[in-house]
């Protein structure tokens, strides 16, 4: 009996379970899933093809809410605001070849949700140059320069006169001559001119010469009322550094830093190997890179020394000097921050020293080192030298040249593909080089088969920032695009 009454329980359990777990009664709101998100940004893929293994491609992008990215390659931008986005591709030039971007700029729109695409085709192209002679002949031309912007291309002839070169005329009436005032034998003569950072307000230049008692002169000058023509009476005399012994390293540029002031340099005194020793002698002018200010230039003080000249307020040495060591700078070149030196060598090497212009008191060796190498001994102490970051030796029967002629580093807009090459040449041998100086060093050295121009006295800007050649036939050449061929 109890097995009978316990048998009945479970059924009638399982049965009310049964009941509970039925499939009757409301069946419920079927369930819904939430929409996925709607996209707000799109994605940019960028193709570059065409440049050699390890250039890189120089392409910015620019759209919505200033954005701004520079690509060295093929890449995808992710999460881009959706519009309208600029791909604009730069030249690179690489050695001898320019590598031109097709197309140079395109515009791209990105959409919500979507990738767009852009393909940037570089194409190589030797790069050629040219030398385009400016027409008229000079006297024994030794600089060509220009205020920024201005039309007119200014020519110092040696014996003491500057010209005016308009529209490839040359102005009948000299803008200024001073040849009473200058000696011109052996390497001097009028060497150089510079024109104030406020020319165009104040009308004040400078120029470097030798004058008849064989001194090293800058001297200032102003514009006069009568266009294009100087005021031959205004003339100030900033510094004054005599030469006596020798008619040879003179040095000859005068120039303004980015700092805006004035820079000189002079030669170590002439001679063979600095017999008065005084590249290396701070007590002295000669073999230096002096650095003033002439901002309050007057007849009581014509120059001041800035407060971060490396020599102030210590006995025995020049306050004037920035740079020391040096044997005949011709020439020296600012760009941005940087500052090329080309010093002339003595028998076997000449150099380049290149240095931050925030750098004062740098020794670049002579007559302890010519270029990187000892100066007539075995070994030399270098402590505390800075050495070029390139040379060139003489060769035999000065094959590769014997005094070199330094340039600038070219920042016009006519040749982008030049960008940032410091050209040079060499008076013994007339060609035209360059080479690119970069963080890793020195690189992309090249001839460009452009000896037409004979010995090569000096390198110029006009107020484009283009270059010209100056040459000792008395010819003045422009650097121009030349046909690859």
């Amino acid at each position: 009996m109890l097995v009978d009454r316990v048998r009945m329980f479970i059924l009638s359990l399982l049965f009310l379970l049964a009941g509970c777990s039925g499939g009757g009664g409301d069946p419920g709101t079927p369930g819904t899933s939430n929409p996925p998100p709607t996209a707000t940004t799109g994605s940019l893929q960028v193709a570059v093809t065409g440049l050699p293994t390890g250039l890189n491609a120089a392409v910015r992008i620019t759209g919505p809410n200033n954005f701004s990215r520079d690509l060295t390659g093929t890449q995808t931008l992710p999460d881009l605001a959706a519009g309208s986005y600029s791909v604009a591709a730069s030249s690179i030039t690489l050695g001898g070849t320019t590598y031109t971007p097709t197309p140079a700029v395109q515009s791209v729109v990105v959409t919500a949700g979507g990738t767009a695409t852009a393909t940037v085709a570089y194409a190589g192209t030797a790069l050629a140059l040219a030398l385009a002679d400016i027409g008229p002949t000079f006297t024994s031309p030794t600089f060509v320069t220009a205020p920024p912007g201005d039309d007119r291309l200014f020519v110092l002839e040696r014996r003491g006169v500057i010209r005016v070169v308009r529209n490839g005329s040359v102005l009948t009436q000299a803008w200024l001559d001073i040849s009473a005032n200058v000696f011109t034998g052996g390497e001097g003569g009028l060497l150089s001119m510079a024109f104030d950072p406020n020319f165009a307000s104040n009308g004040y230049f400078y120029v470097y010469y030798t004058d008849t008692a064989q001194n090293i002169v800058v001297e200032r000058y102003a514009s006069s009322p009568t266009p294009n023509v100087a005021d031959p009476t205004s003339g100030l005399v900033i510094l004054r550094a005599a030469h006596p012994q020798f008619t040879n390293h003179f040095g000859g540029l005068v120039a303004f830093g980015p700092d805006g002031l004035l820079y000189a340099g002079l030669g170590d005194g002439g001679g063979a190997g600095d017999p008065f020793g005084n590249a290396q002698n701070l007590g002295v002018l000669l073999g230096k890179l002096l650095r003033v200010d002439v901002r309050t230039a007057n007849s009581g003080q014509p120059y001041t020394i800035p407060v971060t000249n490396p020599y102030l307020n210590q006995p025995g040495r020049r306050p004037e000097i920035w740079a020391a060591g040096l044997r005949n700078p011709w020439r020296y070149a600012f760009d941005g921050e940087r500052l090329y030196i080309a010093d002339v060598g003595q028998a076997a090497r000449e150099e380049v020293n290149l240095a931050s212009t925030s750098q004062g008191g740098l020794n670049y060796g002579w007559d302890i080192l010519e270029g990187t190498a000892c100066f007539e001994a075995a070994t030399c102490n270098r402590t505390g030298l800075t050495l070029p970051v390139f040379e060139y030796e003489h060769g035999a029967n000065n094959v590769n040249g014997c005094s070199i002629t330094g340039g600038y580093v070219y920042r016009g807009t006519a040749i982008p593909e030049l960008a940032g090459r410091y050209f040079y040449s060499d008076y013994c041998r007339g060609y035209i080089k360059s080479f690119f100086a970069g963080d890793a060093g020195v690189a992309e050295q090249r001839d460009w088969n452009l000896n037409t121009a004979g010995r090569v006295v000096s390198f110029g800007r006009d107020g484009a920032g283009e270059l010209y050649v100056v040459s000792e036939s008395g010819r003045i050449f422009k650097l121009v695009r030349g046909s690859a061929g």
